[in-house]
């Protein structure tokens, strides 16, 4: 059976290292529980297609923050930074699917890459799409992702025509309807969008050791207002307040997978204060370190 969690890891550009599908079928669904375990800041080559199960889903991305409601979807687009997360309290999920281009497209000759994919992967101005279930032909889209990601989870016989014929309706309706209505981003914020990934590159490497926003600026050769801008800019947030959010993320995987003691995962993820960590902690999670693990263990 392909259904399973997706336990995001990245490399140090940000660069998701999981491998989504087979190199003969490109392609995989997830059920992610966003309550238990949010997506961090990522990005990688396949297409991203999901749709919302249970509360509201915050995504961002490139600066821009969407809510989701339950039974709406989205598309991210290849090589896009993107991040999400639950929009409040209570049981998020998504049902997602994940495919490179050629699964559709075909090789870089053919009709359907040159025709309907490659004007919507190389378009920067469609870095995500936002599907509502009360608009028609977004409704379609939906239905689409729905049945690829039933297809994808179930493995029938002959289920990779199923997926594949369902995907290819996604792409085809995008690009019939989908409308260009952001704006081609400037060559500054092209650049700062080439920065942040060597930022966070930065981050991931050095996530556990005593760093500032001097040392994460440095590592971009760039001044620190500009890294502030940039991450403003690009995630919405500050480099520092980023930095707390990814170690909580690396000590909950932690107090998950491992029964080290609490005060060594915060050690090990950059909390010298055990007290801290447990503010900081409950700050993300709603809930102390101990009783995050218990919870969920339980």
């Amino acid at each position: 059976m392909a259904l399973k969690e997706c336990v995001s890891t990245v490399d140090e550009q940000g660069r998701e290292l999981l491998e989504h599908g087979t190199a003969l079928f490109p392609a995989v669904c997830y059920h992610d529980d966003l309550e238990t375990m949010t997506v961090p800041w990522h990005w990688h080559d396949e297409i991203e297609t999901s749709i919302v199960e249970g509360t509201d889903a915050v995504i961002s991305v490139g600066g821009e923050t969407c809510r989701v409601k339950p039974g709406d979807g989205y598309f991210i687009n290849t090589g896009v930074l993107h991040g999400m997360w639950p929009a409040g309290p209570g049981r998020c999920r998504l049902r997602a699917v994940l495919y490179h281009a050629r699964l559709v497209g075909g090789g870089v000759d053919s009709i359907f890459y040159q025709g309907y994919l490659q004007p919507l992967l190389s378009d920067p101005c469609r870095p995500y799409i936002v599907f509502r279930q009360e608009v028609p032909w977004e409704r379609e889209v939906l239905q689409a992702v729905q049945q690829a990601w039933e297809a994808c989870a179930c493995e029938p016989r002959g289920y990779e025509f199923q997926v594949r014929d369902a995907l290819s309706r996604e792409i085809f309706l995008l690009s019939e309807h989908c409308p260009a209505e952001r704006q081609i981003p400037s060559e500054r914020a092209l650049r700062a969008g080439e920065r942040i990934k060597v930022m966070l590159q930065y981050i991931q490497e050095h996530y556990g050791e005593a760093l500032t926003t001097g040392c994460i600026a440095g590592s971009a050769a760039v001044s620190e207002s500009e890294c502030l801008r940039c991450f403003r800019a690009m995630l919405g947030t500050t480099p520092i307040q980023y930095l707390k959010q990814l170690r909580v993320q690396k000590a909950a995987a932690l107090l998950l997978a491992t029964e080290r003691r609490v005060a060594d995962i915060a050690a090990q993820c950059g909390f010298q204060d055990a007290s801290y960590f447990t503010r900081t902690f409950r700050a993300y999670q709603g809930c102390t370190p101990a009783e995050y693990r218990a919870r969920l263990q339980g």
